[in-house]
């Protein structure tokens, strides 16, 4: 296995980023719900007002893997970080790669002071619960998700 490099996002890597995210979608077999546009993508995460800062999991300059997060407010604890998506092509897997991101996540959640970090999970998706299950994560069969769409 080649050197895995852990870096910050950068505005160029949003076409990968976006591909990978349409590859999480497919993944969580909802591949028609990514509506967003790549200049939408760009400007929330790298304008003057961003509001999501990203991970990216590199081998040889191509971006395998990625974790996108963002601040959120909870009146309970303060400051939290949301992990909104981590996700690592399926060739790519069981080399580490989501461990290393993982733990830059909570190096940069503890940098920043933040007072935790919270995310969903399908509960089908074993895979996943169980790595969580590795970091000791508490898991809420209790909260019920809602949205809307505006």
């Amino acid at each position: 296995m080649k050197e895995i490099s852990i870096r910050r996002a950068k505005p160029s890597d949003c076409p990968r980023l976006l591909e990978l995210i349409k590859g999480l979608a497919l993944y969580e077999k909802a591949p028609e719900e990514v509506t967003v546009t790549l200049e939408h993508f760009e400007e929330s995460g790298f304008g003057q007002q961003s509001v999501w800062w990203a991970f990216v999991a590199e081998i040889e300059d191509n971006v395998c893997g990625f974790a996108l997060y963002y601040i959120r407010y909870s009146t309970w604890k303060g400051q939290r970080m949301y992990l909104e998506d981590i996700y690592i092509e399926p060739e790519m897997r069981g080399h580490g790669i989501g461990a290393m991101l993982f733990e830059q996540l909570i190096e940069e959640g503890k940098k920043r002071k933040l007072h935790g970090m919270v995310w969903q999970a399908l509960e089908w998706n074993e895979p996943a619960l169980n790595f969580y299950k590795k970091y000791n994560a508490k898991f809420d069969n209790e909260w019920v998700n809602c949205s809307i769409d505006f």
